[in-house]
């Protein structure tokens, strides 16, 4: 009861926000009656089909979604008696989840309301909860281990910071962390502060990011993304992802720095928020720069590409696949205060990695890339300039980093069938 009473108090202060959020950008108007009171008995025999026993995966949004990828496959050829289904929680998730398991097996999470989450364990009688990363959800943790199902936490990860706000909070979630019955962390310095938080079965099984990480340029999404853009095998084309605000302004000077010099570089700009996809448009327009929007051509193939031309990835779910594209890629979030995203992506397809101070989120993995040269931290746009002027004027440099990437990131595969091995013993421990 104390945790709804502190949800509906949040609730209620950011209401004005989220009302700001709704009108401005269309944002939290899907999927409103499963977040507020769970699944339907319509929705939950939709879901359960041929009403086989399920496993319930949760995913955030699109990062979350990605990672599951190639995990759910895998459970699914374990386990194939049960019914995969995967909840998530924004709307770019939910449409991404579709796309990869089909709109049958794909819902909207209920928030942690104590009624929208029994209510939904209840019409899905899940054979197991299994959490990515870590969603840590006191009633939804509560409600699975009254309810008689076992919960697991996959790809487990936990900074330092975060692990100490927790212990700030023990009273109150070191209960929480206990009723986890099985959690796989990336390392062993995440699963110590687990460990810490009161989590007691904890494995280390590496990071599901490795095992999912592409590595075929052959692809035919890469190669129909290669012939929509128009990329001739003698340019060089560079990649700025999951950018946050700031990045794109600063790709745009070097880029406009270096292409008449470099009449092979062209530049692909990928942001990482939909609502972002206006104002990064008109910051290209603003440049001088001529604008292909990727949402707004259906043109199979491509007249060439022009080196005044900016290609705008405004699509959700293309990202690991233009990464493919290029050769040269520069991972966003980085340069600001949201802790880098997923460097691993571009570093399977062996291309030459670059990324910004703050890789917080992912700094075992950026460590362990620049530590085998298989990528190259930058500072500044100063430093951005020199790095992309280097993979022009030495390509032999540039390949190396990338082979030294995809040789790391070979290396640390494997978490995948580690957690489905843990996910097979944990179910037959309950049925035992």
């Amino acid at each position: 009861m104390f945790a709804n009473f502190v949800y509906l108090l949040m609730l209620a202060l950011a209401s004005p926000w989220i009302l700001y959020r709704v009108i401005a950008h269309g944002r939290y108007r899907r999927g409103g009656r499963q977040k507020l009171f769970g699944l339907s008995p319509g929705d939950a025999k939709r879901l359960r089909g041929d009403d086989k026993p399920c496993i319930w995966f949760h995913a955030v949004s699109v990062g979350e979604v990605n990672l599951l990828s190639s995990l759910v496959p895998a459970v699914q050829d374990a386990l194939p008696p049960f019914r995969m289904l995967v909840s998530t929680s924004t709307d770019t998730g939910f449409d991404l989840a579709v796309d990869r398991f089909g709109a049958d097996r794909v819902f909207f999470c209920p928030l942690d309301f104590s009624w929208a989450v029994k209510s939904t364990i209840r019409r899905l009688r899940p054979q197991m909860l299994v959490l990515t990363e870590l969603e840590l959800w006191p009633n939804l943790i509560r409600c699975s281990e009254k309810l008689g199902v076992p919960v697991a936490v996959v790809n487990g990860r936990l900074s330092a910071t975060s692990a100490r706000r927790y212990q700030q909070f023990s009273w109150f979630l070191r209960l929480t962390f206990q009723r986890i019955d099985w959690l796989g962390a990336q390392d062993e310095s995440a699963a110590q502060r687990f460990r810490d938080c009161g989590c007691s079965e904890v494995d280390v099984t590496g990071s599901l990011k490795f095992d999912g990480a592409p590595d075929n340029r052959d692809d035919p999404r890469v190669l129909a993304l290669a012939d929509w853009a128009g990329v001739a095998p003698w340019q060089r084309v560079w990649c700025v992802g999951s950018t946050q605000a700031g990045e794109e302004a600063m790709a745009l000077a070097v880029y406009q720095d270096l292409a008449p010099k470099h009449p092979e570089l062209r530049l692909i700009l990928v942001p990482r928020h939909q609502q972002r996809f206006d104002e990064v448009a008109q910051l290209v327009e603003d440049s001088g720069l001529s604008l292909r929007r990727r949402s707004r051509s259906s043109d199979a193939v491509s007249d060439a590409w022009d080196a005044d031309t900016v290609i705008l990835v405004d699509t959700i779910g293309e990202l690991r696949q233009w990464w493919g594209v290029s050769q040269i890629a520069t991972v966003g979030g980085s340069f600001g205060d949201r802790g880098g995203q997923n460097m691993l992506e571009p570093a399977g397809y062996g291309c030459a990695v670059s990324f910004g101070p703050n890789t917080k989120n992912f700094a075992a993995i950026a460590g362990g890339l620049l530590k085998v040269q298989g990528a190259v931290r930058v500072q500044d746009e100063k430093e951005l300039n020199q790095f992309v002027r280097r993979c022009l004027d030495d390509v032999p440099s540039a390949d190396r980093l990338g082979i030294n990437a995809r040789q790391y990131v070979a290396q640390h595969q494997g978490a995948t069938g580690r957690t489905v091995d843990a996910m097979k013993r944990l179910l037959q421990l309950r049925a035992g």
